[in-house]
């Protein structure tokens, strides 16, 4: 798998005439290696592969990383990062420009003066794009932890409790079904505030007549998932039921037109265009969904201004929702897989409106 994986970058490179590339993105680095320590910078070239790390990381980078040599480095890294360049016949090295600062940059210029270094975008983030089955499989196994957590928090939910005590008791659960952190800062936003698509858990009191949007994930051997549902806490008004099925509606659209070979856009039109011909349009501001993976976002967007065309093992989310301020606001989503003439929703958990 993981050669795999070096072997496609080493293509790249031959495309763009690159003798080697430097990869210092921790999720890059470890989907190119397999090291998931926090302090490593890889040196690819078409022959060999370099891991540079220091003290603390020695044992682990040869463990995790056997397809690379572990090299201890001195202060600054390019010191010794140089050493080995010089003795390799490489010319023009691409860098990560998409994630350096400005600074190292600099730095890796000063120190490398004896190679023309060449910024480069999105190299190994288009590698990602497709999952393999392993990253699938546990992008499946993230999956099934949040919808057991969502299960298991519908029995705690009640009118005075806290969003952040909802919050905290599904990222607890989720840590003891064998996750290893959430994948993003859980949204539990209630009434008025689930009128805010990113409303962060709040000390805000849960009441009777409040809209409660959930949106949370875990991450599982590295891989991330990613779900909202939104239940309502009493007997629902008419205008919550109403919004409610124009959401759920447009969020089978949107699932039901995933599949390879389409336009991200194009899905993202097919779920807008029903919200807004419902009278909604104007409350639905943000992207149908996002592709995911090692990151939580990642590419493709399932928005307006995203052209990519779908490929089959793609993972992406399908998350349209209505807000209207100071009154609140439904969104629910999934996560599935693109396949050749669909999906494979690896979210399992009802969609019913459910009343606590």
């Amino acid at each position: 798998m993981i050669k795999e994986r070096i072997n496609k970058l080493r293509q790249k490179l031959e495309q763009l005439g690159l003798d080697g590339f430097i990869v210092m993105s921790p999720l890059n680095r470890r989907y190119i290696s397999g090291f998931t320590g926090t302090s490593g910078i890889l040196l690819i070239t078409h022959k060999q592969n370099f891991l540079f790390t220091d003290f603390r990381y020695i044992e682990q980078a040869k463990s995790q990383a056997p397809a690379f040599q572990v090299i201890k480095h001195e202060f600054p890294v390019t010191k010794t990062i140089k050493e080995i360049t010089q003795r390799l016949p490489l010319e023009f090295l691409g860098l990560e420009g998409d994630f350096i600062t400005y600074k190292q940059f600099q730095d890796f210029q000063d120190g490398l003066d004896n190679i023309k270094l060449v910024p480069q975008e999105g190299i190994i983030e288009n590698l990602r794009l497709i999952k393999d089955n392993e990253e699938i499989k546990n992008i499946r196994k993230a999956a099934q932890i949040a919808d057991k957590a969502f299960k298991f928090i519908l029995e705690k939910i009640k009118p005075g409790l806290k969003e952040i005590e909802v919050a905290l008791e599904l990222e607890f659960f989720m840590r003891l079904q064998g996750a290893s952190s959430t994948s993003f800062d859980t949204i539990v936003a209630s009434g008025y505030r689930s009128a805010l698509p990113h409303g962060v858990a709040s000390e805000k009191v849960i009441e009777k007549g409040d809209f409660v949007t959930i949106d949370f994930g875990c991450v599982y051997n590295g891989y991330c998932s990613d779900m909202t549902r939104t239940i309502v806490i009493g007997q629902p008004s008419e205008k919550q039921k109403e919004i409610y099925q124009i959401v759920l509606e447009a969020q089978s659209i949107g699932l039901n037109s995933v599949k390879a070979g389409l336009g991200a856009k194009e899905v993202d039109l097919q779920s807008r265009s029903y919200i807004s011909r419902k009278g909604y349009g104007e409350y639905f501001g943000h992207g149908l969904g996002h592709g995911l993976g090692l990151n939580v976002h990642e590419n493709p967007s399932l928005s307006p201004r995203d052209s990519t065309e779908l490929l089959e093992n793609m993972v992406v989310t399908v998350e349209p929702g209505i807000y209207i301020p100071n009154w609140g606001g439904v969104r629910i989503e999934d996560l599935v897989v693109v396949k050749a003439t669909g999906y494979d929703n690896l979210t399992r958990f009802t969609k019913d409106l459910i009343i606590i």
